[in-house]
């Protein structure tokens, strides 16, 4: 029979999977401790740790107020001023070609239809992005990574500055429509490339300014995106609540009804599934990447 406080040792670990602790439990004196037995024949067993799987995940990092990479660089703005330059060749020349061959109608209604095409266009490719592909596929992983962060901090949009929002788009315009630039004179195709091309560079300014507040808006923003003429902010909040599959297009938003009520994008991921097996991330449950926080939660 002891009669000493006995002290057992236990490993235990915290539950936020810190390292391994040695806890001392001090039990009653009327402890019996009765002798172990010697065996010879029996092995000397040691006890071990084993360390259990890792389970913690990265965690995107919330971008800050002043974050440096929501501003814009002159790289930026040269490459937003070469854009915009390509895009208003092909409109002068539509308008001139015009004026001299008497012919307005034609111009126009390419122009009309090359604004419709835009904002079909910018749906296929928000789409697209979306719901295939991660930071590692080639050409398009910068955005596809930064797309999917605007859907859990959404509002970094709208602090990100004109330039360094349009430069991307800019660019890939700039390389398209120079070759239209210098060999094509037709004013029909001329109206059809600038005011697509334009559509299509500047739908990252008609979404940010889908994220915007009326207080902060220019009256003439509110005025087009009441006439249906730019995305609304109604329009384009349904598509940042679950499941994040409908209202991709965000140029006028004239395609989404149309799209989501003929299930044309669901069609399409049918097909991708059955031709390639790839799954769209909208058939899964929505990650905590893709959970909205809100500007105060974040900072």
């Amino acid at each position: 029979m002891s009669i000493l406080p006995q002290h057992k040792y236990y490993l235990t670990r915290s539950p936020t999977h810190a390292p391994w602790h040695r806890n001392r439990v001090i039990c009653p004196a009327t402890t019996i401790t009765p002798k172990p037995k010697f065996r010879p024949n029996q092995p000397a067993i040691e006890p071990q740790l084993v360390n259990p799987p890792n389970l913690v995940t990265s965690v995107s990092i919330p971008p800050v107020f002043n974050d440096p990479s929501l501003k814009s660089t002159w790289s930026h703005r040269s490459w937003v001023a070469t854009g915009c330059v390509t895009v208003l060749v092909p409109l002068a020349k539509a308008m001139v070609g015009a004026a001299h061959s008497h012919i307005w109608l034609e111009p126009m209604l390419a122009g009309y239809i090359g604004f419709i095409l835009a904002d079909l266009g910018s749906g296929i490719y928000h789409w697209g992005i979306d719901n295939y592909g991660d930071g590692s596929t080639p050409v398009f992983g910068n955005q596809i990574e930064a797309f999917q962060g605007h859907h859990k901090w959404p509002w970094t949009i709208t602090r990100r500055q004109f330039a360094n929002n349009l430069h991307a788009l800019a660019r890939a315009v700039a390389f398209v429509v120079l070759p239209i630039d210098l060999a094509c004179n037709d004013p029909v195709i001329n109206a059809f490339a600038g005011v697509c091309s334009g559509c299509i560079m500047f739908s990252q300014q008609f979404h940010a300014w889908a994220h915007g507040t009326k207080s902060k808006l220019p009256p003439l923003v509110m005025a087009l995106q009441d006439a249906g003429l730019l995305v609304s902010r109604s329009q384009h909040a349904a598509h940042h609540r679950e499941p994040y599959n409908s209202n991709y297009c965000i140029v006028s938003g004239v395609w989404n009804e149309f799209l989501d009520k003929n299930k044309f994008f669901e069609a399409l991921e049918m097909a991708l599934f059955f031709k390639l097996g790839v799954r769209p991330r909208s058939w899964s449950e929505p990650s905590t990447d893709w959970i909205e926080e809100t500007e105060s939660t974040s900072q």
